[in-house]
């Protein structure tokens, strides 16, 4: 594929920071900023051009955005030093890959729409290890030429790109996803407590559950961490927390009733006011086995996520 289009890039956080390398290995040529430069700068090594504001990418032709919350997209975009800040120059496409409400998506879709950018929205599934392993897929939605524009990017990511429709439904879809990421990791902490309780190990039990036809990618890849309770974060409770409260809304808003999730969410609140927040959200595994008086212990046995 050419890669004929001058790309930015807004936020090297864990996932960013892999996709910007990515794109770059494909010979992508891309401008990056992030807030914090110093976490932007090793990419510069790879034939990145470090920049010092949003505002310095208005002149690419397409650029990207991964940040963590609605505010901080809007921010970047429709801020004093954000990426449409400077009139007359902005760039033909952005595409968002944050996980961001649709309110804040069509706040910024208006904005963009008023100087002739078109706004593709295309969150991800996946972790930094799902980028590695190029296994990253993502959802998208907006103005269908802008998205055949911007597709060869997207598939760069990693196992693909599914177009669902116009405006801001690309949001919703990946909130959908999140609510059951987060509803099923609770799920698998009360039957790993229960098993365990019973005397049967983490182990042994995720072996039994990756090869039937309950299991899946995402327990085969969580399998070293309830084995050996490693929390090193991969999504955190709180990002957790934001995007069950983003799917609630969605629920008011469509009249949809979710009394799983309210339940879930109500529980990730408690494993945050627990202090347990920080780490990866699978410590759900540890608020449930506090809750059953059961000491979690290591393992330490070598197991594989599926991903390597």
């Amino acid at each position: 594929m050419e890669m004929k289009h001058r790309l930015g890039w807004v936020g090297t956080g864990r996932m960013g920071y892999q996709l910007v390398e990515r794109l770059l290995a494909a010979g992508c040529d891309v401008s990056v900023y992030n807030r914090t430069r110093s976490k932007a700068e090793p990419l510069a090594d790879s034939g990145a051009t470090i920049v010092d504001s949003p505002a310095e990418l208005a002149d690419r032709d397409v650029v990207f955005t991964m940040v963590a919350a609605s505010a901080d997209f809007i921010e970047v975009v429709t801020g004093p030093e954000g990426i449409l800040s400077r009139p007359g120059t902005a760039p033909d496409i952005i595409v968002d890959s944050s996980t961001v409400s649709t309110t804040a998506g069509e706040q910024v879709r208006e904005a963009a729409d008023a100087v002739g950018t078109q706004l593709v929205a295309a969150p991800v599934s996946g972790n930094p290890s799902v980028v590695r392993s190029g296994r990253l897929t993502s959802v998208a939605s907006g103005p269908r030429d802008a998205f055949d524009t911007v597709k060869p990017y997207l598939d760069l990511y990693g196992a693909g790109v599914t177009y669902v429709g116009e405006g801001e439904v690309a949001r919703l879809v990946k909130i959908c996803h999140n609510l059951m990421l987060g509803i099923y990791t609770q799920t698998l902490a009360e039957i790993l407590v229960l098993a365990e309780s019973a005397g049967v190990a983490r182990a042994d039990f995720m072996a039994f559950l990756n090869q039937s036809v309950m299991g899946s990618v995402f327990s085969q890849y969580k399998t070293p961490a309830i084995v050996n309770l490693d929390w090193t974060p991969t999504f955190t409770g709180h990002l957790l927390r934001k995007d069950f409260e983003l799917g609630l809304e969605a629920g008011r808003q469509t009249d949809v009733p979710l009394p799983t999730t309210a339940l879930v969410h109500q529980i990730v609140v408690q494993l945050i006011g627990n202090g347990l927040g920080e780490g990866d959200f699978m410590r759900l595994l540890e608020l449930e086995a506090n809750g059953a008086g059961l000491e979690l212990i290591s393992e330490d046995r070598e197991v594989t996520d599926g991903l390597s």
